[in-house]
């Protein structure tokens, strides 16, 4: 069921309540979607206000695989599929699990590392003279236990049809440390060279957990670099089927681009809706 449809300079947000497969299924025309970015629940037992996720591995895994089904009928051939799967440090198989469960029907063409937290000392960094101590940047969940380590990355799967997407891969490029590379090959014409497959995007600071409605999303920064490097100018439709909170739908807003969103709570969608308005008044 339509819950909102928004509107703004060429481009427009759906909103869908329900079911994402039966959804997706219902509403959705084939090789209509540019690009996937979601972030499932990851089987973990997290406490969502409708869903349970505790489900038995298999049944978890082939619901994963018909999501995966009709996801491939709506994709566009040359479309990117990326999905943000973590685990917990006592399963940590849930990812990897659940990118094999895709295996039949997409290409696993990138592997990208979702760094949430890092430590590096400064004399593993080198001649770097604006780094002058050790540093720790992000954000994790302490883990008090004697078998595990603190959890401070997760995976983010990029899937196509056949393995030869093109990428925009200077769009969400980083600068040369050194500028001695720019010019020494063909590939480096500029100060920005391929990112690589580490990616850091920390989670924004919260004084409250009122700040943080759902209990599990990613930072509007992740979809946003997902759809940049997949090309935004050849991006028209976004589509995330667990909408939440909404990030997914920011980061097409401040890209100009369409997006689709499902959500089966409905509380989520009406936080979704109201980031996006406030969104587009701010811009």
């Amino acid at each position: 069921m339509e819950f909102a449809k928004i509107k703004r300079k060429g481009i427009s947000i759906k909103l869908f309540h329900g079911d994402c497969i039966s959804g997706i299924e219902n509403n959705l025309l084939e090789k209509s979607i540019d690009v996937v970015v979601t972030s499932p629940p990851y089987n973990i037992g997290v406490k969502y206000n409708r869903y349970k996720d505790t489900l038995p591995r298999n049944d978890y895994l082939k619901f994963l695989t018909n999501l995966g089904g009709v996801t491939k009928r709506i994709l566009s051939d040359e479309g990117s599929f990326f999905i943000n799967i973590g685990s917990k440090p006592s399963d940590p198989w849930i990812p990897l699990d659940a990118a094999n469960a895709l295996r039949q029907h997409f290409t696993l063409q990138n592997v990208i590392i979702w760094i949430k937290s890092i430590a590096i000392p400064k004399s593993d960094v080198g001649k770097y003279p604006a780094i002058t101590s050790d540093i720790a940047v992000g954000h994790f969940k302490p883990l008090i236990s004697n078998r595990y380590l603190n959890d401070c990355s997760e995976f983010i799967f990029h899937f196509t049809k056949n393995g030869n997407v093109k990428l925009d891969k200077l769009s969400i490029g980083v600068p040369y440390q050194d500028k001695t590379n720019i010019g020494r090959w063909k590939s480096a014409i500029g100060d920005r060279r391929d990112r690589g497959n580490t990616w850091f995007i920390p989670y924004e600071t919260i004084w409250d957990k009122k700040q943080r409605p759902h209990p599990s999303t990613f930072p509007s920064k992740l979809p946003e670099m997902c759809i940049k490097l997949h090309g935004v100018n050849k991006c028209k439709v976004v589509l995330d089927p667990f909408m939440g909170i909404g990030s997914t739908a920011l980061a097409s807003v401040r890209l100009g681009v369409s997006c689709i969103g499902f959500d089966i709570d409905k509380s989520y969608l009406e936080i979704c809706k109201e980031r996006i308005m406030s969104s587009i008044s701010t811009q």
